[in-house]
């Protein structure tokens, strides 16, 4: 019989035009990248008592190349032997529940495994799972890890223990300066009153009410307009309130020095002086909040990282530089004042406040200073708590030192407020 000899090329050619049917009906041919589709039948095999097998089809396995293939098994066809009381398992260890991930076993085969519980913000929302999926960011996982929950919106509120404390300490101290600005108007011809700039102690108290008021800013849901009013507000009603201290300060000492002959700081006292001297301080702190607010305005933030499960609505600065040079600008005014405050604390003049305003900016810089390194490591809303607390605290330093002495002789020893008092004072000098 004579022989055919073809070669592999040709032999290729030929075997990519092979097809044809079975009788099954099942086509038989090569695809592009050289393999066959085949179709395989699972079948189970039972043996019975008398020896006889019983041949079962349970499932099929079917490809069409070495990625695509199919397999396909039908549960309730299998036929288990009655040594067998439930479906047996090709694992060593207990399938994971949902919650949980595998981690392989070192040096045990790969199907043994150990189950942990999927970390903070992960789940696995069914059994047997290797990975965790990672929920979105707006997302937590609930504390069986299986399901992803929305976040819990929080904010400095009202409603909370701190935001309501911190709401009420600022109401109360308001209005006790509500009260010592009205004393002080209904007095305002009594030496007290009058001896230390009356204008500026107006001036003073006023914003020392609006300062209370402002940490009612830092209360509540935070939105666009808020975040970019409360800090230069705050800014401004703080160099207001220093301004005006510098001004009783500069009054003090130069109402002394004005008493000596031949001194040319006479044409210096009187209100309009003290008034211009809080006008152009204040103008320093306007002309960095206007420019904070032009080119780089707070805005509305959050935070994910320092609450689990919750979401922190918060006001971002931004730019902290524009806001510790709003703070340091309040901050060199307080210890000018200071400064001259304490050279003239011992100065002979009756009622002479420069004492008092000498321990206010003793107190009111050593709670600015201390709320930096605070106000850095402090996360959350807990940053605004550490800032409107900073607020009412040196606020209230300040109404004490300075008001709490003339309020006391104002009204509990009015015998000490008056001109002949004060005559007797000079001349015991």
């Amino acid at each position: 019989m004579p022989h055919h000899y073809c070669k592999a090329p040709q032999l290729n050619d030929y075997l990519k035009n092979v097809y044809f049917k079975t009788t099954s009906g099942e086509e038989i041919f090569f695809n592009e990248k050289g393999y066959v589709p085949g179709r395989f039948d699972i079948l189970n095999w039972v043996i019975h008592t008398n020896g006889t097998i019983k041949k079962t089809i349970i499932g099929s396995f079917s490809s069409i190349d070495s990625i695509d293939q199919k397999y396909l098994i039908y549960d309730n066809a299998i036929i288990w032997n009655p040594y067998f009381n439930q479906t047996p398992t090709s694992i060593c260890s207990e399938i994971c529940s949902s919650g949980h991930r595998k981690i392989p076993q070192t040096g045990k085969p790969s199907c043994c495994f150990y189950c942990v519980p999927c970390s903070d913000g992960e789940i696995a929302n069914s059994s047997g799972m290797e990975n965790c999926e990672k929920c979105p960011e707006d997302h937590w996982s609930n504390p069986a890890r299986n399901e992803c929950i929305r976040r819990t919106i929080d904010f400095l509120s009202y409603e909370d223990t701190l935001g309501m404390s911190l709401a009420c300490f600022a109401s109360i101290f308001l209005l006790i300066t509500i009260a010592v600005l009205w004393i002080f108007i209904k007095h305002r011809d009594t030496p007290i009153v009058r001896v230390n700039n009356r204008n500026l102690t107006y001036i003073l108290l006023v914003a020392l009410i609006l300062s209370y008021v402002c940490t009612f800013l830092f209360i509540g849901k935070p939105v666009q307009l808020l975040c970019r009013l409360r800090q230069p507000t705050f800014g401004f009603v703080s160099t207001v309130a220093i301004s005006a201290i510098l001004g009783k300060t500069m009054t003090v000492v130069i109402a002394f020095n004005a008493t000596k002959p031949g001194s040319k700081l006479k044409k210096l006292m009187g209100s309009k002086m003290s008034t211009a001297l809080v006008f152009v301080c204040t103008l320093g702190e306007l002309v960095i909040c206007f420019t904070w607010l032009s080119c780089y305005p707070p805005f509305v933030d959050i935070d994910i990282k320092t609450s689990p499960g919750s979401i922190i609505l918060l006001c971002n600065e931004g730019h902290i530089i524009a806001f510790f040079l709003v703070v340091s600008y309040i901050g060199i005014l307080a210890l000018f004042c200071f400064i001259i405050a304490f050279l003239a604390r011992k100065l002979p003049d009756s009622f002479n406040e420069s004492k008092y305003i000498t321990f206010s900016m003793l107190v009111f810089c050593s709670i600015w200073v201390s709320f930096i390194p605070s106000y850095l490591s402090t996360k959350g809303k807990y940053v605004i708590a550490v800032e409107i607390f900073s607020i009412l605290a040196s606020t209230s330093g300040v109404l004490l030192c300075i008001f709490a002495p003339k309020c006391y002789i104002i009204i509990l020893k009015p015998q000490l407020n008056s001109r002949a008092q004060i005559n007797v004072k000079k001349q015991s000098k």
